[in-house]
């Protein structure tokens, strides 16, 4: 098959690879949309791979073409999303449900062979079927709304609450939907991007601030009465993860979604807002929950097929073919450059979406 090939630091080709045996439990997957992580770019750019060649991509979508002999969920032609973690289901960890804990998992696209290809090949119980109203590029979305979700479920998220969402990038949005869904009484929005800010007032934000502008921290202050119930870091700057001990209110819950690249340091003053506010925080890794891959996937996949989740053209930042890889992970080498999800499709599918 044709797969997107990192074969070095910066050089990816577009060539012929061998695709995976299937195995008794595989379903095989022609991967229609694979979008391009913030976790892809270190791997292009910075030698961030576990070995060369490898093809990337974890953030996936396809139509099912096969299914192995054991397989009895997931059928020939089903849509589906693939969850990316191959955890070992055997240690304390996953044994507890911590599937996003394991110490011996493998991870599609990083530890093996990935989704940037025309086909791959998973186990049935990565195989996320969804319902054919979703597009494929929904469907190769779904990972950042579980990673999304699966933070707002470590919070012990209540309704009826006050929630700040910092960042307003992919999982931002999908984070500000999931409190919303899940009963807010009030959202606010924080991020540098006035495009970011103006979709998420499309997709439900009571308000929105961006933080270079002068007395942001007041505003959001007075709107949510001195403080936020709470509050969910989304992009991994240091900014905002000193921001988010500011927004919190009195016995508030932060958690950090986001993962940050630099070191992180704070005043006295800045860390003893969590002992002076009495505030929980956390951090959320992945998204998983048990039964395997979580109820995170099956709620996606059943709140994009109602209307309840909500998806805006303004998520996608270009689609490009599988053959083009290289061209767009180029895109990243200038930071900021890129506003929204870049995805790779396979033709007949990029086809579709660009005639």
């Amino acid at each position: 098959m044709k797969a997107a090939v990192l074969t070095q630091n910066r050089t990816i080709d577009y060539q012929e690879i061998e695709l995976a045996p299937m195995q008794s439990d595989s379903v095989l997957v022609r991967v229609a949309a694979s979008g391009i992580c913030g976790s892809d770019i270190p791997r292009f750019f910075h030698n961030g791979v576990h070995f060369y060649p490898i093809v990337l991509g974890h953030e996936f979508s396809g139509e099912v073409m096969e299914v192995g002999s054991a397989v009895t969920h997931v059928r020939a032609g089903d849509r589906v999303s693939g969850a990316p973690l191959l955890p070992c289901m055997q240690c304390v960890d996953c044994q507890k449900g911590d599937y996003a804990l394991c110490k011996h998992y493998s991870f599609i696209g990083s530890r093996q062979q990935g989704s940037n290809a025309a086909y791959i090949v998973i186990p049935e119980r990565n195989a996320v079927v969804f319902d054919s109203s979703i597009s494929y590029e929904q469907g190769a979305m779904f990972e950042p709304s579980t990673v999304a979700l699966h933070g707002v479920l470590q919070c012990d998220y209540r309704g009826g609450g006050s929630v700040a969402i910092l960042g307003g990038g992919t999982i931002g949005i999908f984070a500000m939907q999931w409190a919303r869904l899940l009963g807010a009484k009030s959202i606010a929005v924080f991020d540098i991007s006035p495009e970011r800010l103006a979709l998420a007032g499309r997709m439900g934000a009571d308000a929105t601030y961006d933080t270079r502008e002068a007395g942001f921290l007041e505003a959001a202050k007075d709107f949510s009465h001195g403080g936020f119930d709470y509050v969910f870091e989304t992009a991994g700057a240091a900014p905002t993860m000193k921001m988010a001990f500011s927004l919190a209110a009195n016995k508030a819950h932060i958690c950090f979604i986001g993962t940050p690249h630099a070191d992180l340091t704070f005043t006295p003053a800045e860390w003893e807002n969590m002992n002076r506010k009495e505030f929980r925080l956390t951090g959320s890794w992945m998204s998983y929950s048990a039964p395997f891959p979580g109820k995170e996937w099956t709620m996606t996949a059943d709140y994009y097929a109602d209307g309840r989740l909500k998806f805006d053209e303004a998520f996608i930042g270009g689609r490009y073919s599988m053959s083009r890889a290289q061209e767009a992970f180029l895109l990243f080498e200038k930071p900021g450059a890129v506003s929204g999800k870049i995805l790779l499709m396979n033709e007949p599918y990029y086809l579709e979406q660009t005639r």
